[in-house]
């Protein structure tokens, strides 16, 4: 809406200038702060922080009152876990559903909703956090913490990631498919969505052309299933997202940049991509705001429904701003999660012994004698170092 209200704003004053007359629009010039998306993406955090904030206690209760508390898994299937977490079972799920909101709330405000990185990883979060929500749903009325099968929710990720990573290729404003003025470009090398790029190299790593489809499809389901796999301890999953998502944000930022992107640091450039610094900020912002009930001891988890929006709107940032890779490093902590699990499930099969106590690795220190908040904490700041690291990388070249 800010942005509308800016671009009402430039044309009126554009037109007073001409006419020679001045009017409301040079009344008003206080407006022109919409156009910064420094500002607007400030506001966003803001604004998705204090809906979180004001919604928060009335969702908590009313996710108490339908009794959708959190089915944990059992003493015969999880050991000495179950009586660490005994003191979770009947906490409210489905809190994602706060950060959802948040974050689009956040968005319609202060973005260009119609921006193509904007709306295809708003989308790709909504869509995710609708699976998860049947997920969290099909656990709370069974009161078992199976859910989905997995084939099932394999399947509807890969229908989402398929459908989000087609727009991306196809979308000429993000491509250049069509339209040679657009797309990104680095300097005078152009630089197609189809090439995998990492800022230590000058040039893109590998060019797959149209099968970079199914390698984007594989981020935002392999990103996705991370951070659900991550999210076991109380604001684990969101302290990490905060930080990943705030160094996401610099680096789009950075890239909608002509200067900054092509002549300074030499990444991947395209004139839309600022715009995803907006949304990003507002996940940032909806990150805090549920941090504030999900901090140790919660009050709600975000379920499926958060984890899963989460790690495919991540993903598809990581796609959109041409830093897949990137990801491995600021994202390092769910990377550490599901390799993990990779791991642990291979070692198990093939040689009947496990390398981890259990799995993810969060629950390896928990039963190694750390204290829940002590892993939460450690890890939270393995996330800061990591995101700092990465954005350092830019500039080595």
């Amino acid at each position: 809406m800010l942005y509308w209200i800016y671009i009402t704003w430039k044309n009126a004053h554009a037109a007073e200038i001409l006419a020679g007359k001045p009017g409301w629009a040079h009344t008003f010039d206080v407006l022109n702060l919409f156009q910064y998306i420094t500002f607007r993406a400030a506001l966003a955090c803001m604004i998705a922080f204090i809906f979180s904030i004001v919604i928060g206690p009335r969702v908590i209760r009313k996710l108490i009152s339908l009794k959708v508390g959190q089915p944990l898994r059992t003493a015969e299937e999880v050991h000495k876990l179950a009586e660490l977490h005994g003191g979770k079972i009947g906490t409210p799920t489905m809190g994602g559903v706060m950060i959802i909101s948040s974050v689009i709330i956040a968005v319609l405000l202060c973005a260009n909703p119609i921006n193509p990185f904007v709306a295809v990883c708003a989308c790709t979060m909504g869509a995710c956090g609708l699976l998860g929500f049947c997920d969290d749903y099909k656990k709370v009325k069974e009161k078992k913490s199976d859910g989905v099968s997995s084939r099932t929710k394999l399947f509807w990720q890969l229908v989402i990631a398929l459908i989000a990573a087609s727009f991306i290729y196809f979308k000429k404003e993000i491509s250049g498919i069509g339209d040679a003025a657009h797309g990104f470009r680095l300097a005078d090398l152009k630089i197609g969505i189809d090439a995998i790029c990492f800022p230590l190299f000058k040039e893109p790593i590998l060019t797959l052309g149209v099968f970079i489809i199914p390698f984007f499809a594989l981020i935002i389901i392999g990103c996705s299933n991370a951070v659900n796999l991550t999210d076991g301890l109380d604001g684990l999953a969101t302290g990490c997202t905060i930080t990943t998502a705030l160094a996401y944000a610099v680096i789009a930022y950075l890239a909608g940049h002509f200067y900054l992107a092509t002549d300074y640091l030499k990444i991947p450039h395209n004139e839309h991509l600022g715009e995803l610094a907006v949304f990003l900020m507002a996940l940032v912002g909806a990150g805090f705001g549920f941090l504030w009930f999900n901090c140790h001891p919660a009050k709600v988890f975000m379920g499926d429904t958060g984890s899963l929006a989460i790690g495919g709107s991540l993903g598809s940032v990581a796609i959109c701003t041409k830093q897949e890779l990137m990801l491995v490093i600021i994202g390092g902590v769910f990377v550490m999660e599901a390799v993990s699990v990779i791991l642990q499930v291979g070692s198990y099969k093939s040689r009947k012994k496990r390398i981890f106590r259990m799995a993810p690795i969060h629950h390896h220190f928990e039963l190694g004698g750390w204290h829940e908040s002590q892993v939460i904490i450690r890890f939270w700041l393995i996330s800061i170092m990591l995101a700092l690291f990465g954005l350092a990388l830019f500039k080595i070249r």
